[in-house]
């Protein structure tokens, strides 16, 4: 029976269902209204990165609730607050940045971060740097600021998505990339990029990072690293860019900020940049009820702690390494798997649908809805399914997953003989 929740991204027809209403989650499973439990594998909405009910992190969103209740960032200061900005640029690199803005999710922080490098232009005395860059196929949030950033057709014309100071290019091409910023180079503020794209996991090339760095150094725009996804030990490191050639001037945090607990997200940028508003004494004008509070300060602190306690960045390479072996292993021996995508425990498995063809959206659903019916929930893809799991999975779990999802992926085959299972 439908309640009076409107849930995010369903057609009305589908709202109501039992069996996707959840009711409690713990480990790495999640329990729903109809009795069924099932294995997580798309670690919340990527932002449950060391498993569910982390008994530390519980403890310090209860006490902050208890002692801070409501402390905000609006024209003042808090502890919580000051205390996970020092312990995120800890993580982040205090040699290189300097500052963090607490915000409340990922668009959000995109909003922000589009303010901050036209602002930190004007200051310089470039007022005409306004265009910002972004990837074709990108994904940086539904607000209106970061939705205008999104590469994907996600409906902007329907809603009236500005997108006059935005302009995509194609990620991985860089010829393409310093065709633009030959031609609208002083005008550009920023290029905004996702170490791994988050639709369909695609991962930077070495040679497209030289090139941004490169052009960056050359030309003075910002390099802006959208790591809303990719941060937290997602893909190998404890934030994807430390391994490039160079460190972007800003870089986004969201999903495992907090672990998911609560809303959350950073804006954490160069100590140029902070030096420009301090000389000036300017103010960014952005600024977020909750943004900052000390309930959500508190939950980022405790789960940059457990993140270390855990070994999680090593654990997720263990995980990474075998989640490789069976993709490698079912890319090899399983009639529909044409190929995979991804770095880490961030993973897309592309499908072919009959006759060869690309599985439609319709097949995608299909194929999410019988992998769920196995045991296991993945995350859709462009023709195809994402696996992200926790870092935190055991061997155990991993195979379970693989399990579930070559179960789901020979209900697409009936007519044929299914493909052996290990």
């Amino acid at each position: 029976m439908s309640s009076a929740l409107w849930p995010y991204l369903i057609p009305p027809s589908a709202h109501g269902k039992d069996a996707d209403c959840a009711v409690s989650a713990r480990g790495h499973r999640i329990t729903f209204a109809d009795g069924s439990e099932v294995l997580d594998a798309d670690s919340g909405l990527w932002n449950v990165n060391i498993g569910y009910g982390n008994e530390a992190i519980v403890a310090a969103v209860a006490e902050a609730a208890a002692t801070g209740s409501y402390l905000h960032s609006f024209r003042f200061e808090n502890t919580y607050a000051r205390k996970a900005a020092d312990d995120l640029l800890q993580v982040c690199g205090p040699g290189h940045y300097g500052r963090v803005l607490l915000s409340s999710g990922g668009g959000v922080a995109n909003d922000a971060a589009m303010k901050l490098v036209r602002h930190y232009h004007a200051l310089k005395g470039h007022p005409r740097r306004n265009l910002v860059v972004a990837l074709r196929g990108s994904f940086h949030g539904l607000t209106f600021g970061g939705f205008a950033l999104t590469g994907e057709d996600l409906g902007q014309r329907v809603y009236g998505v500005d997108q006059r100071l935005i302009r995509h290019v194609t990620p991985n091409d860089v010829d393409e990339l310093t065709a633009l910023i030959a031609r609208s180079g002083q005008q550009i503020a920023a290029v905004v990029v996702e170490p791994v794209l988050g639709t369909g996991t695609v991962p930077l090339t070495d040679e497209y990072l030289a090139a941004l760095v490169r052009l960056r150094d050359e030309t003075g725009f910002l390099l802006v690293a959208d790591e809303v996804a990719t941060g937290f030990g997602r893909t190998g490191t404890f934030f994807a860019s430390q391994s490039w050639p160079g460190q972007p001037d800003v870089l986004l945090s969201s999903k495992g900020l907090t672990n998911g607990t609560c809303p959350a997200s950073a804006v954490v940028f160069s100590h140029e940049i902070a030096d420009a508003f301090t000389e000036h004494d300017a103010i960014l004008t952005h600024a977020e009820t909750q943004g900052g509070s000390s309930v959500p300060a508190a939950a980022v602190s405790a789960a940059i702690a457990e993140m270390h306690r855990l070994d999680a960045v090593v654990a997720g390479r263990r995980v990474a390494a075998r989640l490789d072996d069976a993709i490698t292993d079912l890319v090899a021996r399983h009639p529909l798997v044409t190929g995979a995508s991804g770095r880490g425990c961030f993973r897309t498995l592309r499908i072919g649908g009959p006759g060869g063809h690309r599985l439609s959206p319709p097949g995608v659903a299909h194929l999410v809805g019988a992998v769920r019916r196995a045991g296991a929930i993945v995350h859709p893809g462009p023709a195809g399914i994402q696996l992200v799991p926790s870092l935190t999975y055991s061997d155990a779990e991993v195979d379970e997953l693989m399990t579930c999802v070559e179960s789901g992926l020979d209900s697409l085959v009936p007519t044929a003989a299914p493909a052996t299972h290990r």
